[in-house]
């Protein structure tokens, strides 16, 4: 157990390994309770977040979510987060749990007009259970049509008994789902969900499997790999870039920045020699040093060293090697192809 954004959190049940190789050949379910949840109602609710986030919340159903961004005037990252359409003027925030309370405020300084923003990280708890197997082993949980819910929806309904959200989200780069319910019935809704999969082989998972597996998954992680440093465009997340909506906090200097070019960009490495490149490590291209890794380790499925790291956009092409510092010896790595993972969908799991 370690402390984490004022929470005791587990790092790992058994082992990092055998919790990540559970969810990528069955399933695992993480207690992800830390996270924050931020609710924004009323008639001016959409054109607030429009403003402050740089995707498009204006095409997003009712009981649909999207990965979006709150940025700064510079197009930077004020947070990642998840947006939920509860309705057509209430939606829901699932921020990072060290931000939350600065999401919130930022939030509260920038809106105007008819919204209620309220903070609601105390009303929830929050399972994300993930992997091959998660859909088989909830089904028979909930009278919930999980079965039919596409990726990135989500619904109200009973789960175990009790009232929740259920979203076809995870950060781990395999199918599965996340639930958020009232926190009185955490350890109720936890044990039930174990035991139900048992059988399937469902295993507890910490921190660290939730670490390795979002990164094999190019996944970024607030504070290591994105941060009020880096725009959304040199993170390689120029996807959830819709400049098309209108205008939007930091869209001049995103805009400015793309018509420019990048002067670099997140890129994933894999280890050509021996050594593993942990967060920090410094990386050196021809004699220079050029950044650090931000986020590197063993990929336990894969079985490689990867990470990700800032590179000059001009040598972030595949194949490109440099060196990272381990222990200040230079060791070799090379730039390939992201996500270094990715699962193959199979038909009825």
């Amino acid at each position: 157990m370690v402390e984490f954004a004022g929470w005791e959190m587990p790092v790992h049940y058994t082992g990092t390994a055998q919790e990540h190789m559970a969810v990528r050949t069955r399933a695992g379910m993480f207690d992800v309770s830390h996270m924050g949840e931020i609710e924004l109602k009323g008639p001016a609710a959409k054109e607030n977040l429009q403003g402050l986030t740089c995707n498009d919340v204006g095409h997003l159903a009712v009981g649909q979510c999207q990965y979006n961004a709150l940025t700064t005037p510079h197009g930077t990252f004020v947070d990642d987060v998840l947006v939920y359409r509860l309705s057509q003027d209430n939606f829901f925030l699932c921020v990072n749990a060290s931000n939350q309370e600065k999401d919130y405020h930022w939030i509260r300084e920038h809106c105007g007009g008819s919204v209620e923003v309220t903070f609601r990280g105390d009303d929830f708890s929050q399972l994300a259970v993930q992997g091959p197997k998660a859909l088989r082993i909830l089904r028979p949980l909930t009278e919930l049509r999980l079965q039919e819910m596409r990726s990135y929806w989500f619904a109200h309904g009973k789960f175990a008994g009790i009232d929740a959200l259920v979203s076809r989200t995870g950060y781990t780069g395999e199918d599965g789902f996340e639930l958020y319910f009232h926190p009185k019935h955490s350890e109720d809704v936890w044990t039930r969900i174990l035991d139900e999969g048992k059988e399937a082989g469902l295993e507890p998972a910490g921190l660290a499997a939730r670490n390795t597996l979002r990164l094999e998954a190019k996944m970024a992680l607030y504070g290591n790999d994105i941060d009020e440093t880096t725009t959304v465009l040199e993170a390689d997340l120029g996807w959830i870039c819709k400049f098309e909506k209108g205008d939007f906090m930091g869209r001049d200097a995103l805009l400015k920045q793309k018509q420019e070019g990048l002067k670099r960009k997140l890129v994933g490495f894999e280890m050509v020699e021996r050594g593993i490149a942990r967060d920090h490590y410094p990386v050196v291209l021809d004699g220079q040093t050029v950044g650090r890794v931000t986020s590197g380790s063993p990929a336990p499925f894969l079985k490689k060293n990867i990470g990700l790291t800032y590179l000059p956009a001009d040598r972030t092409a595949v194949g490109t090697e440099f060196t990272v510092l381990i222990r200040d010896a230079p060791v070799k790595a090379r730039v390939v192809p992201t996500p270094f993972y990715k699962r193959v969908k199979t038909a009825g799991m």
